[in-house]
């Protein structure tokens, strides 16, 4: 039986351990709106229920990877319970380096209550002033240097907790006016290509998860940067990381079959496949994972298991101790 399918950080549909019907075993899962309980005296707790369930479930020989994209402003999936929070363009600009700082620890903290191990965030990429991109104010400055800072110390915050980061979306989003979810954007400049993918060279190392961007740059020709080895494993930019492309799903890439997207991303030298959002998207990646030659995937399936073996135990969760994080965390809010 190929193991293949674990190279999948998958999405789900289900609030409880019971109720998610995955036909696969996957390596890691990302939580969503749709899996969170809104309600703020039990949606904690079940939240936590569930993670400890699909640990039980999928992590019994290696802990299961459980990511959320949990940003603060626009991209916030605890918003349900935490109320509006500030974007990293706000903690930029009113607080500099030590806001941002503060916040990656705060979300950190709160994040270890609930049983996740990975943050897909921060967004690295340049703000452009773009509106209807996907990006706005989630990117913290237009200069390569403050970007840089910005992501920097959020990471430093949120990697102090024991979290796992995620710099996103190299080479960068900036000065792109499709949002990747809908299509797959442009840039024709390479001095803009590589201005953007300046903040992410002083935050790249070997163990570090970066997402790769479905953008089309002159040097991925015709296929996004996401599925170009030469964007990716070989960028020009020297950087090294563990590497997953954006969701699989989004527009971007909905150009290629299932069997190409899994096989090029493979080949490009992602750790990772991502997919989130439908039964369909998901059995779909496993089975095109499946069908590939072992060869093909066992040298990303080796990585990422690796990198499993050195995610952080799960802190227990208190409902008192939970009451209390939240509190610190709208009080700073409100500072901003």
């Amino acid at each position: 039986m190929t193991h293949a399918h674990q190279l999948l950080w998958t999405g789900f549909r289900g609030l409880d351990p019971t109720g998610v019907d995955l036909p696969f075993q996957p390596g890691g899962v990302v939580l969503f709106g749709r899996n969170l309980d809104p309600d703020p005296e039990l949606g904690p707790a079940r939240c936590r229920a569930l993670i400890d369930g699909l640990q039980a479930r999928f992590g019994a020989e290696l802990p299961l990877a459980v990511a959320v994209d949990q940003e603060g402003g626009p991209v916030s999936r605890l918003r349900l319970w935490t109320g509006p929070t500030p974007a990293l363009r706000q903690l930029w600009t009113s607080g500099g380096a030590p806001a941002c700082a503060r916040w990656g620890r705060l979300w950190g903290e709160g994040l270890r209550l609930l049983g996740f191990n990975v943050d897909f965030a921060p967004v690295v990429d340049l703000w452009d002033g773009h509106v209807g991109t996907g990006i706005g104010d989630r990117a913290a400055s237009d200069k390569s240097a403050e970007a840089a800072a910005a992501a920097g110390a959020f990471l430093h915050g949120l990697e102090s907790t024991g979290m796992r980061g995620c710099l996103k979306h190299l080479p960068g989003l900036g000065g792109t006016t499709l949002d990747s979810h809908q299509g797959l954007p442009a840039l024709t400049d390479e001095a803009q290509v590589n201005h953007n993918a300046g903040a992410f060279i002083p935050l790249a190392h070997a163990d570090r998860l970066i997402m790769v961007a479905h953008l089309r740059t002159p040097a991925s020709g015709p296929l996004p940067a996401s599925l170009h080895r030469g964007s990716v494993a070989d960028n020009p930019w020297r950087l090294q990381g563990r590497f997953l492309p954006d969701d699989m799903e989004m527009g971007g890439c909905a150009d290629w079959t299932w069997d190409d997207r899994v096989r090029l991303a493979l080949e490009a030298g992602h750790q990772w496949l991502l997919v989130c959002q439908t039964p369909e998207g998901w059995t779909a990646c496993a089975e095109a994972a499946a069908h590939l030659p072992e060869p093909s995937w066992a040298p990303a399936l080796q990585a990422s298991q690796t990198m499993r073996r050195n995610l952080p135990a799960p802190l227990p969760f208190d409902p008192r101790s939970w009451k209390d994080w939240l509190a610190r965390l709208q009080a700073a809010a409100k500072e901003h």
